[in-house]
Order: structure tokens, then C-alpha cells, then sequence
């Protein structure tokens, strides 16, 4: 296994990812232009095979984390925990001391991960996802990386 920065070259199979394991996934396009932004990403590798990824930005001392996700086949083993322990690292060396996300709050799953990594409920962005209906946001964040 690697963790290893996304490419270009790894899209197709980031996408396929996405597809599988999200209702309503980013496209492609929003994978290229959060590349094409210069913003952070990590794939966990194992040879060639995208077992999942995570994309991140850094701005001065807040780091936001824009889409984390393991493929369907590999959740339940400990890969996420790695990419986000990856993260946090990666943000903290490019000097964020707060990292945010938001996760729909119907995503009980991914709110308890969060959560075990120390990460506290925010505040709520009100019709935030899309979808019908519209859904929830909640704002989370963990300080002091």
C-alpha cells in the first residue's frame, strides 16, 4: 500500500470510485478542476489499484477537506483512517492548524469517523447538498493538528 499525491492519470479510476460509493458523486470535471486549482490530494495505492483517495485545500491556516472516499470493496479496513491521518499531516506540514469539511447529515457513517478523530459538530448549512429533496450540511472542524 501507498499513499502517494493524485494525478491526472488517476481520474478514471477516482471517478469510477466516486461513482460507486457516492449517491451523488462530483463528476469528473471536479476532480480535474479541483487538480487544476492546485489543491491537495492523496490516493492510497495498492500497486496500480485506487483503493481510495482524499482531496484537500490549504489556505493560509485552515485546511478544507472537499471529498474523502474508499472503495465499496476496501471500507471496513482501516484505509480511511490512513488517508486521513495523511491529511491531517499534509495539512498541518503546509500549515493549517484547523481543519473543516462538511458532511451531509443524514451521513451518519462518515460523521462517527469524523468524530473519532476528534473532529466537532459546527453548525448546520441549511439545504446545502442537492437532491430531492435538498439536504443538509453539517459544518465540522478539528483544531490543533
Amino acid at each position: 500500500m501507498d499513499l502517494q499525491l493524485a494525478s491526472f492519470g488517476d481520474l478514471d479510476q477516482i471517478s469510477t470510485i466516486e461513482k460507486e460509493t457516492n449517491e451523488y458523486p462530483w463528476t469528473p470535471n471536479n476532480f480535474k478542476s479541483s487538480l487544476d486549482a492546485g489543491n491537495s490530494s492523496i490516493v492510497l495505492k495498492d500497486n496500480k489499484n485506487i483503493l481510495g483517495y482524499a482531496f484537500f485545500s490549504v489556505i493560509g491556516t485552515d485546511s478544507h477537506l472537499l471529498n474523502i472516499t474508499v472503495s465499496k470493496n476496501y471500507q471496513g479496513k482501516g484505509y480511511g483512517k490512513k488517508i486521513l491521518k495523511k491529511v491531517l499531516f499534509q495539512s498541518k506540514v503546509l500549515g493549517a492548524s484547523i481543519v473543516f469539511l462538511e458532511v451531509r447529515v443524514s451521513n451518519h457513517k462518515a460523521i462517527n469517523f469524523y468524530e473519532k478523530f476528534g473532529f466537532k459538530r459546527d453548525a448546520i448549512r441549511y439545504n446545502y447538498y442537492d437532491g430531492n429533496p435538498k439536504e443538509d450540511a453539517l459544518l465540522m472542524s478539528k483544531q490543533g493538528l
